[in-house]
């Protein structure tokens, strides 16, 4: 995933940052909230972790301006430290999808954006992604590249899926992994065979493989394909 943390505590967001960047996410940070607002409007990131007492801006105002003037949907963790009941609803009401309470194990933290993250993306709607030459039909998982179907097993269904949603952009091994598998692998042969699955059986439909190696970062599928 790629992750944003909103933190003005220097230890928190320093634990929180080499965790998740352990853990094989992209990781950015923001120790005030007009910073963190610019960030969240001008990147795309899977989730943002949200501190409320921020100076400059509150975390309150930022969710909020992310929400109604931004119309950006991000899921957002907030953590604070506040733990009453009308904090939650608070939060909740401008725009918070979590809530999480200091201290927190870190553990939980990357359980519960994982899970914004797959609710997230569940979310979109099912409909016909095209890229290039290629289209991919949600509904009936069928995939078709230069005007003829492809067969593909399932996990390389869902990583053409991942990747397709997002032309241009660069996925991480782990970013990939977390998407088709729920979690990071512990070899890299597991997310290397389903690539090649895919590569080669849309080089064989269409004649060339519009899948990038991006080496030293990931993958990426261009929004123009180049034969």
């Amino acid at each position: 995933m790629r992750v944003l943390i909103v933190e003005d505590d220097k230890s928190i967001a320093t634990n929180l940052y080499d965790f998740l960047e352990a853990r094989g996410h992209v990781v950015d940070a923001a120790a005030d909230g007009v910073t963190g607002l610019h960030l969240a409007i001008t990147h795309d990131f899977d989730a943002i972790l949200l501190d409320l007492n921020l100076p400059g801006m509150d975390g309150m105002t930022l969710c909020r301006k992310l929400r109604e003037e931004a119309g950006r949907d991000t899921p957002v963790l907030m953590l604070t430290a506040r733990d009453t009941l009308e904090d939650k609803l608070e939060g909740f009401s401008y725009g918070a999808d979590d809530y999480l309470v200091k201290p927190f194990s870190l553990r939980e933290v990357e359980a519960r954006l994982t899970a914004l993250h797959k609710r997230h993306t569940g979310r979109v709607t099912h409909r016909e992604l095209k890229v290039g030459e290629l289209s991919f039909d949600p509904r009936t998982l069928s995939v078709r590249f230069g005007g003829k179907p492809v067969k593909l097993p399932p996990k390389a269904i869902r990583l053409l899926e991942v990747l397709m949603a997002q032309p241009d952009r660069v996925f991480s091994r782990a970013e990939l992994e977390t998407a088709v598998w729920g979690e990071p692998q512990e070899s890299s042969d597991t997310l290397r065979s389903q690539m090649y699955v895919l590569r080669r059986a849309l080089a064989a439909a269409a004649g060339y493989d519009p899948i990038e190696t991006v080496h030293g970062l990931g993958y990426r599928l261009p929004a123009t394909h180049a034969r």
